[in-house]
């Protein structure tokens, strides 16, 4: 029996007319609408796909029933037939899951040392480097927009922008990384160490989805405290002999943003303000998920640093991610960017309660 789904009929109308818009060269005038449509079109193309698959199936099926009635011989393909028709169903039923409106955005993520002194800010360099060498075998852009040193080489904080140019929000950078944020825990014998002992020390990082266009989030400027200082490296020692560095504090949220790693005091207000924003995009996001009762609050989305989300153990050459189970003796390679079986346990448990909140 051929199910329903009635629900793909207005979105394969809306899959048409941005069609029709997209082939349309005023649209493309305003790129910020254009990227905006041409993300919504991969998103439906995913969807239409899924039901012509579908519809295409349940004909066959349908077609070896009637043939089978008139024919025992035809008997035995109805069967496989109907097999295939009902797996199409559950993958269409699959991608009508609402996704995450933010998917398809960019984002900055920050990565601060946590408990452990030098140790903790070595770590926040290795964790940097993880996320820059799978942004690298992903094809995505990466920007450093700020970091403090420490005095051994490591970082006590860093922000980095990762871009893609993907149009398809499941291959977006937020549809990836949004799983990062919590606590990243790391077991190893420092190089501080002079005993050989294992410590254990951590990490936070926090992932923002980056605002696409400055109108999106409105800042009113009698909102905003800005101050000015100057710049200082590891230990505190000067770095510059002007008050280049910025520090705005938005007074309706409390939200402070430094940055002090451009030259020019316009330059780091530019990066501060850029922060700022994505912060801003998250607080509201936040806010709207908690007023809305029926919205998942999932496990896996997090990017509450006070959340320990993932062990990173040396001696064991081992990595595990405490949301999802899974676990891997192949830390090395994983810290080397290999991080996609990771975010990819995340995924596959995010797309599954979505699935199951969508049944229920």
């Amino acid at each position: 029996m051929s199910e329903d789904f009635t629900v793909v009929g207005p979105l394969l109308a809306e899959y048409a007319e941005i069609e029709a818009a997209l082939a349309d060269p005023a649209v493309h005038a305003d790129q910020a609408r254009a990227r905006s449509l041409g993300r919504r079109y991969a998103e439906l193309g995913r969807i239409v796909s899924a039901h012509r698959a579908w519809r295409a199936a349940e004909e066959d099926a349908e077609a070896a029933a009637e043939l089978a009635a008139e024919d025992p011989a035809f008997a035995d393909e109805v069967v496989p037939l109907r097999e295939a028709a009902t797996a199409a169903a559950e993958t269409l039923r699959h991608v009508l899951v609402p996704r995450d409106p933010d998917d398809g955005r960019d984002v900055i993520l920050e990565v601060k040392a946590g408990e452990g002194g030098e140790e903790s800010a070595l770590f926040a360099g290795d964790l940097l480097r993880m996320y820059l060498r799978y942004a690298e075998r992903r094809g995505w852009s990466t920007q450093v927009i700020s970091a403090t040193e420490s005095d051994l080489g490591g970082y006590k904080d860093v922000s980095v922008a990762v871009k893609s140019r993907a149009s398809d929000p499941a291959e977006g950078v937020w549809a990836h990384l949004k799983y990062e944020g919590g606590v990243h825990r790391v077991q190893r014998v420092p190089v501080t160490e002079s005993q050989g002992r294992i410590h254990t020390s951590a990490a936070g990082v926090l992932v923002l989805p980056e605002v696409e266009d400055a109108g999106e989030i409105e800042i009113d400027p009698n909102d905003l405290r800005i101050d000015v200082y100057r710049s200082s490296g590891p230990g505190g020692q000067s770095v510059n002999t002007t008050d280049s560095a910025v520090r705005i504090t938005h007074e309706p949220t409390g939200i402070v943003v430094s940055m002090q790693n451009e030259k020019s005091q316009l330059q780091n207000r530019e990066q501060a303000m850029r922060v700022l924003r994505a912060r801003l995009l998250a607080a509201r996001a936040e806010a709207a998920a908690a007023e809305a009762a029926q919205v998942r609050r999932s496990q896996v989305r997090t990017v509450d640093r006070s959340e320990r989300i993932r062990t990173y153990n040396f001696p064991e050459n081992r990595v595990a991610d405490h949301r999802t189970g899974y676990k891997a003796y192949n830390l090395d390679q994983v810290l080397d960017g290999d991080l996609g079986p990771v975010i990819a346990s995340a995924v596959e448990l995010d797309e599954a309660e979505r699935l199951a909140a969508a049944g229920g």
